[in-house]
């Protein structure tokens, strides 16, 4: 076989490694920073609005207004990449300019930079800037999720979800953009606006509408409704024990065995507690003051340690107790309630109704710790003051809750939207391996195999391609290396679910059939590619086949663009966005030829020269294809059947093979192979394998071997 040491398919595995580190391992100076100053926010948010400093402890402008100015930052403006740098499907995070009130909805969400391979050509940005648009008047409060004309993800959720109308033929870039608006606005939030961490993201538990039952407060505390915990005396000293504290307490040292402080809690909102405790009078007052459906407790103390001192203001946040939910803390306020102080508890040293803020994020159906911190102090002149903290782990009764399920990732929503599409391409993977694995049923009758050839070519062009959008591409390669050289990982790749299956099967077959799987069945511009050449020669129109060696020199070209692709998007990633452009891909598959005219004529070009040179793009120019001809090279096994008198002296298989996959010497290239099984049909048909029919015709046996099979003369039939 003659060819170039450079693309020898023998033994060729440290060639291989350079080629793999070359593509995957280059490393990667790119860095992520924001692209505005104060003045460009400035511009933007004009009079009665005032833009301040950028914040050192998040990264966001604070906004005040005119109108109230004595009532501190009215909103936050921020960069998306600054808080949320998650990569596109091209590999580079978008950046996106968001502003949030001081309640948590969005005031406007602006395109700032982006590099999705759809919005910079194809649908062009119009597009993206539409989809951000719907953001405004929406809360980081409520569920936002993308719709998608695959799957509508629109039912489900209550009322508190919102659906944004995705863009077609964008979904997976649209899903990014939502997560990267999300994330950086719940980073703001948590630190500016008071919103807790969203802990295993399920949404809060909801107080169930049960029957009203009268209840005392010993069967209150009988059920788990209100809950309680007793200190002693003695228990707290020896909580201050090895301390500074320890011994300053005259009453706890000579009453070790009295009651220092018992405390009492309560969720309020369960009616079942609420009236019970505080009487159906109160309790109408109370749900008129909790109009907003805040979270709310009753806390009580007895014994000689107050919830309060003299010093407490009402309406403020008691500065003895703590709330931590996932130890995560989140503030309780004085609701300034008179009827916090019950009869029927008797003896109380403090009893308040406290509330936390709607978006706070504390799920009341779920365990909490209320912590009180207890002080001491040493000495009478700047005394040294030691502080220890009691704590009453509170269990809400999940009788009294709904729990809803938590919601699915937006990247396993996108996977569920597209169910139907990965089950029907699923279905035809296991087809397509089962006739790669047995092709002799499928193509030793010529007509046979080109209508089943031609059927799933069509299905690859209309549905894998035009409508599920799997057109595989460079831009995965070269986003990969981007995400993994910026510290990114692969999650963007999740987000579009029919691809990724493709990619797996691909990179499966590749240790199979070798690269032939995909280019050859699975790539829809190749699918589209053959359909032009068979449109041609349908209408006679002369087919030019390159020599060999002309071919094989040609074919080295598509090496040097992956190279080129791949270096820069190590190196130079505004330029590799462009230089992707190669592919037609886009404008053929992704937009459909919806595209300005440089691109078309590329696109079509490419096309009409497949016309007169068989697949001309695939076989010179492919990028990808390159990839996965290198990723080939990992085969296992020539699993294409040869045999002695292949190209010594049959030349019928390689005559036929329109790609000069079959050398003179009757060996199969396997780097240039597309698996269309045409030679297969050929080696199991006997009226077309010369060999074959002449050994037949003398009663004489070919066996069955990978690459070249002995001649033996057994006295029946072929192998």
């Amino acid at each position: 076989m003659h060819r170039s040491k450079l693309f020898a398919v023998p033994n060729s595995a440290s060639r291989y490694r350079v080629w793999l580190l070359l593509m995957f391992l280059l490393p990667c100076c790119q860095a992520i920073a924001g692209d505005l100053a104060k003045a460009d926010i400035e511009r933007r948010f004009q009079r009665p609005l005032h833009v301040g400093e950028k914040l050192r402890e998040v990264p966001a402008w604070p906004l005040t207004s005119e109108l109230t100015p004595d009532a501190g930052p009215v909103g936050y403006v921020f960069e998306s990449i600054d808080l949320a740098p998650i990569p596109g499907f091209e590999g580079t995070p978008m950046n996106l300019l968001v502003a949030i009130d001081a309640g948590g909805k969005f005031l406007d969400v602006e395109v700032l930079r982006q590099h999705e391979p759809v919005f910079l050509g194809g649908l062009g940005p119009l597009p993206l800037n539409e989809f951000v648009k719907q953001y405004q008047g929406k809360s980081l409060k409520q569920e936002i999720t993308v719709s998608s004309a695959y799957g509508n993800t629109r039912s489900g959720g209550g009322g508190n979800r919102v659906v944004l109308d995705g863009v077609t033929k964008a979904t997976a870039s649209v899903r990014i953009v939502n997560q990267s608006v999300l994330a950086a606005g719940l980073a703001v939030a948590r630190v500016k606006l008071g919103f807790a961490d969203p802990g295993s993201g399920a949404p809060p538990a909801v107080v169930k509408s049960l029957p009203f039952e009268r209840m005392d407060l010993a069967t209150l505390i009988q059920r788990g409704y209100v809950q309680r915990l007793s200190f002693r005396n003695a228990d707290i000293e020896k909580l201050f024990a090895g301390s500074e504290g320890a011994g300053t307490d005259e009453e706890s040292l000579s009453k070790p065995d009295e009651l220092f402080v018992e405390v009492l809690v309560a969720h309020l909102n369960a009616p079942n507690i609420g009236r019970n405790l505080l009487g159906d009078a109160n309790w109408e007052k109370f749900k008129a003051y909790l109009l907003d459906d805040r979270p709310a407790f009753w806390i009580a103390t007895r014994g000689r340690y107050a919830l309060v001192d003299e010093a407490f203001v009402p309406g403020t946040p008691p500065p003895r107790l703590a709330l931590v939910q996932s130890e995560l803390p989140i503030e309780l306020r004085d609701a300034n309630r008179d009827y916090a102080r019950l009869p029927a508890v008797g003896d109380l040293s403090a009893a308040l109704i406290l509330t936390a803020q709607a978006h706070a994020g504390l799920d009341p159906g779920r365990p909490m710790d209320f912590r009180f911190t207890i002080s001491r102090a040493r000495g009478m002149i700047m005394p040294v003051v030691t502080q220890k903290q009691i704590s009453l782990p509170y269990k809400p009764a999940p009788e009294l809750f709904d729990y809803p399920p938590k919601p699915l990732p937006e990247w396993l929503q996108a996977w569920q939207g597209r169910l139907p599409d990965l089950i029907i391409i699923s279905l035809a993977l296991l087809l397509l391996s089962g006739v790669l694995l047995r092709p002799r049923s499928i193509s030793v009758k010529p007509r046979t195999l080109f209508l089943f050839r031609t059927g799933f070519l069509g299905f690859t062009l209309a549905y894998i391609g035009w409508y599920a959008q799997g057109q595989l591409s460079i831009v995965q390669i070269t986003g990969a290396i981007k995400s993994l050289t910026a510290g990114a990982g692969l999650k963007s790749f999740l987000y579009d679910p029919v691809s990724l299956l493709l990619i797996a099967f691909t990179l499966i077959s590749l240790l199979v059939w070798g690269r032939g799987s995909f280019c050859g069945w699975l790539c829809p511009f190749g699918a589209l590619q053959e359909f032009v050449a068979l449109l041609a020669r349908t209408m006679r129109v002369p087919q030019w086949r390159m020599p060999s060696l002309i071919s094989r020199i040609l074919a080295r070209g598509r090496y040097a663009i992956l190279l080129l692709l791949v270096g820069c998007a190590a190196f130079a990633p505004s330029a590799a966005e462009k230089l992707v452009e190669i592919e037609p891909f886009k404008t053929a598959i992704t937009v459909g030829f919806q595209r300005e005219w440089p691109f078309l004529l590329w696109a079509v070009g490419m096309l009409l020269t497949g016309a007169f040179v068989y697949k001309f793009f695939c076989r010179f120019v492919c990028p990808l294809g390159a990839a996965l001809t290198l990723g080939g090279r990992l085969r296992r096994w020539n699993w294409l059947p040869r045999i002695d008198a292949c190209g010594q002296p049959c030349q019928r298989c390689r005559i036929a093979c329109d790609y000069d996959a079959i050398t003179p010497a009757g060996v199969i290239d396997y780097d240039e192979c597309y698996q269309c099984l045409e030679c297969v049909g050929i080696y199991h048909d006997t009226t077309r394998c010369g060999p074959k029919l002449l050994y037949a015709a003398k009663g004489k046996v070919i066996r069955i071997h990978p690459v070249k099979a002995s001649i033996q003369e057994p006295h029946n039939g072929l192998g």
